[in-house]
């Protein structure tokens, strides 16, 4: 086994999808990865919602502030994951280290209508990056423990 990766998440405004998924990483996966998450346009703070719908898992994300992603941009990461739905016009283009993933995943920042209706996307988005990202992170782990074994 290697030991703890990094992995950065970006986003636009690093108030939903990027907070949500350095939570769920940070918290199942913590003991294999260290997760960060940032944007391209940091909002003023992190969505209640996205607090909500993380705290219906037990996991903690309200005193996460946004953060820019030029602050990441000497660091080294082993991984940088985009989460925004359009690639080329809400994400950025990674320029520091790590191999870069794109995983599309809509804003649930954007949703509009009643309360209920909005933190039932931020649910169907929190559960769709935990299944999809973690399942991801485990892989890489799992196809690393095995090249690790052949080294032994």
């Amino acid at each position: 086994m290697r030991g703890q990766r990094r992995v950065l998440f970006l986003c636009t405004g690093n108030s939903a999808r990027s907070q949500m998924a350095e939570g769920l990483a940070n918290h199942f996966l913590g003991d294999r990865w260290e997760a960060h998450s940032a944007g391209t346009q940091p909002a003023p703070s992190v969505h209640p919602l996205a607090v909500e719908a993380m705290g219906q898992l037990g996991i903690e994300i309200s005193n996460n502030q946004p953060k820019s992603a030029d602050q990441f941009r000497n660091e080294r990461f082993d991984l940088v994951i985009t989460l925004c739905d359009d690639a080329a016009k809400n994400c950025p283009l990674w320029i520091g280290p790590g191999q870069v993933v794109h995983m599309a995943f809509p804003d649930p920042a954007e949703a509009r209508g009643e309360p209920d209706d909005r933190l039932e996307l931020f649910l169907k988005v929190r559960d769709a990056i935990r299944d999809k990202l973690l399942g991801y992170l485990q892989r890489i782990d799992n196809s690393q423990d095995k090249e690790d074994s052949h080294d032994s």
